[in-house]
């Protein structure tokens, strides 16, 4: 007998391996069981403990890493990745490629491009005047381009976008937008130079 819980309304794609103790489609408050439909696509591995809520698309090759919480309503590409521990609240939307490493939280309203890249730690934030007056309202998750890395630690401030293949240093705050191709750290993150006069930096077609 298998000790994860998936309730109804669940499709999974074909090779899906969901491990010990999971939670695939709970239903958040105010929905009753089913009622949202929930998909995972193919050859996705769903690791122990992992706590998936209902309404989410999530595409083929994800994967997570242990006691990771997924709210409801997400919509997430293929070949994702979510490390251990790591949460995503609601109404998320996550491109292909993505991956965030463990114990990183990303609030409602996100938008994560293609391909970016979140560190262990990292915190995006949302509301910029918490428990104030029509908080809810006025939630803005951040926008975190094409390609972008953000090091270990670092948290971004509600509603700042992060350019593509922006690099931001570990243990920054960005407090403001950040051009693409921009490297920034420190608290504020300021830019500093340009990634693409870095000699490591690949050059591609999109460097324009």
């Amino acid at each position: 007998m298998s000790s994860s819980r998936i309730y109804p309304n669940v499709e999974l794609g074909d090779g899906v391996v969901i491990e010990d103790f999971c939670i695939i489609g709970k239903p958040p408050a105010g929905a009753a069981e089913g009622e949202l439909p929930t998909k995972i696509g193919a050859d996705s591995v769903i690791r122990s403990h992992t706590v998936i809520y209902a309404g989410n698309v999530i595409g083929k090759h994800f994967s997570t890493g242990h006691h990771a919480v997924i709210r409801e309503l997400n919509q997430i590409g293929d070949d994702v990745s979510v490390g251990t521990l790591s949460c995503i609240e609601h109404h998320v939307r996550i491109e292909d490629g993505v991956r965030i490493h463990s114990q990183a939280f990303i609030p409602e309203y996100s938008v994560l491009k293609k391909g970016c890249w979140l560190g262990p730690k990292v915190a995006l934030t949302n509301a910029k005047y918490p428990r104030g007056h029509h908080v809810k309202e006025n939630l803005r998750g951040p926008v975190v381009g094409e390609g972008a890395k953000i090091g270990a630690n670092s948290t971004v401030l509600p509603g700042v976008a992060i350019g593509k293949q922006a690099l931001i240093g570990s243990g920054s705050v960005v407090t403001r937008d950040v051009a693409p191709f921009a490297v920034a750290y420190g608290n504020p993150a300021r830019p500093r130079s340009d990634i693409r006069d870095n000699p490591e930096y690949e050059t591609t077609e999109n460097d324009r």
